[in-house]
């Protein structure tokens, strides 16, 4: 085999399923993806706007660049007892984060695979490797490269197996034989991606607000969620899969060899009462080598607060009672929220008296608010 085979034969060996390599070329999609920043659809994401200069052009983040290698590994796993599914005094967790943090175990097999390429070629080899935040336009670069094309709910999606894939790119400085096939398949005229979305984050196909995301809000946000939003938010504690399992693409997902993917048995749509009142080292234990410890401990309890104030459960009263205590003012303001909307004459209570003691202006209005609207 030559190079361009023997690499592409030992990503898929290393798990990569699809394999696609572009030449390192200017982005086609800058110029739209500037708009979306100055349409004010990244939120708070500030650092996204600071990358724009960088993902202008492979060369700017590796000067000597010649070929991008686009990779895509798959995480569908399987899928929790519909029981379980539908109880809303269960978290839901997107299907990404029920096992090892992906970053871990792919940086691994890039690594691995960047000594390979290292190992055959002539010449000492300059790489750049990147797991989801590198400063690429990957899917651009992905679809590019034929191994799916950019779906409507803006995930890459392959028409052989759905979008359950992470992606990653190795940036190399030799040429390479480049894949020009177009990618199979499309969304046609389905919609079912934009009419599923519960806060309609997808304002059109393609177009993502992500400050209407569940992914962002739980999170990329790190501050308040906003009041109208937290109702359509459900159960859902970090991320949001509705875009995908929704789509029919998926239906032809099989499981991912990769066990690190696998859920552990905490993570895999947990009781929100044994969240709520989590210490930070319980926390970080439970979470440890986990991707929902970027939400860190205090975001993580608000949306666990919020998801309790939609299940409207009286049982949720005594633990929400615990948790406006927490030192963690985010934590009270939600948490205030979720006693508002379960309400009755023990919430009331339990927010009067919080108020007499509260020094947090934001918990305050939160309280006031909360007892009002009851």
């Amino acid at each position: 085999m030559n190079l361009t085979a023997q690499i592409k034969a030992h990503a898929q060996k290393l798990g990569f399923e699809l394999v696609g390599i572009t030449p390192a070329e200017r982005s086609r999609t800058i110029d739209l993806y500037e708009q979306w920043l100055k349409n004010g659809y990244a939120g708070k994401m500030g650092y996204l706007e600071k990358h724009l200069p960088l993902k202008d052009h492979p060369r700017n983040v590796l000067p000597e660049v010649k070929s991008i290698i686009s990779l895509g590994i798959n995480y569908y796993s399987t899928d929790p007892p519909k029981e379980q599914a539908d109880d809303s005094s269960r978290g839901q967790i997107s299907r990404y984060a029920w096992g090892s943090d992906y970053h871990d175990i792919i940086r691994t097999k890039l690594r691995r695979l960047t000594s390979f390429i290292e190992e055959i070629g002539e010449n000492t080899l300059k790489s750049r490797v990147f797991v989801d935040s590198g400063p690429i336009l990957e899917r651009e670069y992905a679809q590019k490269a034929g191994i799916g094309w950019i779906g409507k709910n803006t995930n890459l999606i392959n028409w052989q197996s759905g979008s359950w894939y992470f992606l990653a790119e190795l940036l190399v400085d030799i040429e390479l034989e480049y894949d020009r096939l177009a990618p199979r398949g499309s969304c046609g005229t389905c919609t079912l991606c934009i009419e599923a979305c519960p806060t309609d984050a997808i304002i059109a196909p393609n177009v993502l607000d992500s400050r209407l995301c569940i992914s962002y809000l739980t999170i990329e946000l790190k501050g308040s969620i906003p009041k109208k939003l937290r109702p359509q938010m459900g159960n859902l504690i970090f991320g949001c899969d509705i875009c995908q399992e929704v789509c029919p693409w998926n239906s032809k997902a099989t499981q991912t060899k990769e066990r690190g993917f696998y859920p552990r048995k905490k993570n895999f749509v947990p009781k929100l009462l044994s969240l709520i009142n989590m210490t930070q080292a319980e926390f970080s234990k439970r979470f440890k080598g986990s991707p929902i410890k970027r939400a860190k401990r205090r975001g993580f309890l608000r949306n666990v607060a919020v998801a309790l104030g939609n299940w409207g459960s009286q049982a949720a009263i005594p633990a929400l009672k615990q948790a406006l205590n927490d030192d963690e003012a985010l934590v009270r303001s939600h948490t205030a929220w979720a006693l508002g909307r379960i309400g009755g004459r023990s919430a009331r209570r339990i927010l009067q008296a919080r108020l007499r003691v509260e020094t947090n202006s934001e918990v305050i209005t939160e309280i006031k608010e909360a007892i009002r609207e009851m």
